[in-house]
């Protein structure tokens, strides 16, 4: 069934249906670019992992960026779904160096709480705002913020544990290696 958010998600902007703050939408705009970074990073961390001959780490991280680049168009379609305007900022270059594959994902777990701690900001702002749309759809990323977290974290607490163990090492990264991408669709608030 074809909801008549559908029809608002679409790519163009649908002028009268502006229901955001201009603050909000600034505070929108900068997660846009935020999961932009997030994605470049996880680039980063990818190409780290390859060049340390551990593939699966880096299909781990290669999947990441592709998810964050998820999450920046679906915001980037509700803004202009909700008949404000995207802007497109310049991003910073992310971290390229790293001491180890624990230290990479010791920096992208304080990386996804830092995500989090913005995704709560901006639903914080939504409720204020009584902003209900937009708070509406702000709980999908506040439920992916668990899981992402709960992901890094889990493999972080297992890089720890193998400490200097080459074979569990490569044992984690062939299961790390099997990890897909799902296209989704940016364009639906679900």
């Amino acid at each position: 069934m074809t909801s008549m958010w559908y029809d608002r998600m679409s790519f163009g902007r649908k002028e009268g249906n502006a229901m955001m703050s201009e603050n909000l939408v600034a505070e929108m705009n900068k997660q846009i670019n935020f999961e932009f970074y997030s994605s470049n990073l996880y680039l980063a961390m990818a190409a780290y992992c390859a060049a340390e001959d551990l593939d699966g780490f880096a299909n781990f991280f290669t999947v990441q960026a592709q998810e964050e680049n998820f999450h920046a168009m679906k915001i980037f379609h509700f803004v202009n779904a909700t008949g404000n305007r995207v802007l497109i900022g310049g991003l910073e270059a992310p971290q390229n160096e790293f001491t180890s594959v624990e230290d990479v994902f010791r920096a992208a777990y304080e990386h996804e709480q830092q995500v989090t701690k913005r995704i709560y900001y901006l639903a914080d702002i939504a409720s204020q705002e009584r902003e209900h749309a937009t708070s509406s759809f702000l709980n999908w990323f506040i439920d992916e913020q668990i899981e992402e977290e709960a992901t890094f974290s889990s493999i972080l607490k297992k890089l720890e544990r193998i400490g200097a163990d080459g074979n569990a090492l490569y044992m984690l990264d062939d299961e790390l290696g099997k990890r897909t991408f799902e296209p989704q669709d940016a364009t639906t608030l679900k």
